[in-house]
């Protein structure tokens, strides 16, 4: 897997041997001497991941990092801090700074290029969600940016046989997060697919396999994207290294230090909110793409999209479909005389009398202004008819209440029905035929029903 790393380093020969260790292993590598110059990079260069040093003159590798995490367009970079020290205060600073993990010098090739990979993917998976999120916006789907995410009241899921540890990794966490435990890993594997933001597995279980169970879980479509930190022995490397190939978003090494589990925690839930939050948004601008804003219904590119097939497997031979297109009568009166606000109080109370007098089966979709459409798969003329009358009857029985029910408008629509006519049906020519019979409906006296057949 290739990716962009920027290396940042104010020692020259040290970026350069780190340049040429990612290079050998076919990662492009940008390099920054300094920390300004390394946020201008990351901000322009997007790059997969960052290499930074936290010895440096001027800004010091923490507050590049704050500043990294803190802007919109590099919040999402993963960054590994890579420093001469190993104190247990640089590390937790580094992780509270935002960092993705804190690796030591020197570096071990075999441990750096598999947590490279490991962020990599990571970072491919929310630029993904981000690309798309762009592109929505760009088609006016979507308004703003994304929401800042917090990493507080996480719900978390300890996979640990030890019950010692995982009731001491609970007591850590329950303060800021709400925390479940499991010993048995098969019940695991089912909790793990509903609503927990971070699993947390004992690499070093007696009864069960960690990295069995880390396997299983990234094989499975449901928890595939379900953040893990993985607790091993800090001397156990290839575990370590085969944790991270496998899926393992993050590692914590045993014995646990409180402040280090609750930084890791933190970041790795705040890394799924913020991807759990382009996902609802791109969720979002798709219903919207294929929804009217005001009356909730679908719209005319939906239901074209849905009438096709219908259309397409009357003419081979299959159940007829009907399409009602319903206009209200002297819509235009009803804004002259009360306003367009009025109107479209007038247009979502119709909608709602429109939706609760079909069949489940059938579609009712907003066409464009005053008029709507019923789509109504394996339907024929007479069942179209008695349902477009219930329709009909239901709205000029009841007034309308407009402007705060200070106006009660008697209202009444005109609807034209017709039925696939069976080979050669286009849906241009379905519709074209119900719109004909809703002409005469108009110009018969409104307030009917007219059906023109096949």
């Amino acid at each position: 897997m290739t990716a962009r790393i920027l290396v940042v380093d104010d020692i020259e020969a040290n970026v350069r041997l780190l340049q040429a260790r990612l290079s050998a292993e076919y990662f492009d590598v940008l390099t920054a001497t300094d920390g300004q110059t390394a946020l201008a990079v990351a901000a322009a260069e997007q790059p997969d991941l960052i290499l930074l040093d936290v010895m440096m003159p001027g800004l010091d590798g923490f507050e590049v990092c704050r500043r990294l995490k803190s802007g919109t367009a590099t919040r999402h970079i993963p960054v590994v801090l890579v420093t001469a020290l190993d104190g247990r205060e640089d590390r937790i600073t580094g992780l509270e700074a935002g960092a993705d993990d804190f690796l030591t010098k020197p570096l071990d090739d075999l441990m750096l290029f598999a947590r490279v990979r490991s962020l990599t993917r990571l970072k491919s998976a929310i630029e993904e969600l981000r690309k798309r999120e762009e592109s929505g916006r760009r088609l006016g789907l979507l308004e703003g940016g994304a929401s800042r995410v917090r990493s507080a009241g996480g719900r978390v899921l300890i996979v640990d046989d030890q019950p010692r540890q995982a009731e001491r990794i609970a007591n850590e966490l329950s303060a800021t997060h709400r925390v479940s435990i499991e010993d048995n890993p098969a019940k695991a594997l089912v909790a793990a697919r509903g609503a927990f933001d971070l699993v947390i597995v004992n690499g070093a279980s007696d009864t069960f396999d960690g990295l069995k169970y880390l396997a299983q879980a990234r094989s499975d479509a449901a928890s595939r994207s379900m953040p893990i930190l993985m607790v091993v022995d800090v001397h156990e490397r290839p575990r370590v290294v085969k944790a991270l190939e496998l899926g393992a978003n993050d590692i914590l090494a045993r014995p646990i230090d409180p402040q280090e589990l609750a930084a890791r925690c933190n970041t790795l839930i705040r890394h799924k909110r913020y991807a759990d939050s382009l996902r609802h948004r791109l969720d979002h601008s798709l219903e919207m793409a294929v929804t009217d804003p005001l009356t909730g219904l679908h719209n005319r590119r939906y239901m074209a999209g849905q009438l096709e097939p219908l259309v397409d497997n009357a003419g081979k031979g299959g159940a007829s479909a009907a399409v009602l297109i319903l206009d209200i009568d002297h819509f235009k009166t009803i804004n002259d005389t009360f306003g367009h606000d009025a109107g479209d109080e007038v247009l979502v109370e119709f909608a709602v009398r429109l939706a609760t007098n079909v069949r489940a089966v059938d579609l009712p979709c907003r066409f464009g202004g005053e008029e709507f459409v019923v789509v109504m798969p394996e339907t024929g003329v007479a069942d179209a008819e008695a349902i477009a009358d219930r329709i009909r009857a239901q709205v000029a029985g009841t007034p309308f209440m407009v402007m705060d029910g200070r106006e009660s408008l008697n209202v009444t629509i005109s609807i034209g029905v017709a039925v696939t006519a069976g080979v050669g049906e286009t849906v241009e020519a379905l519709l074209k035929r119900a719109d004909a019979a809703l002409y005469e409906a108009k110009q018969s006296g409104r307030n009917r029903v007219i059906a023109h057949a096949a």
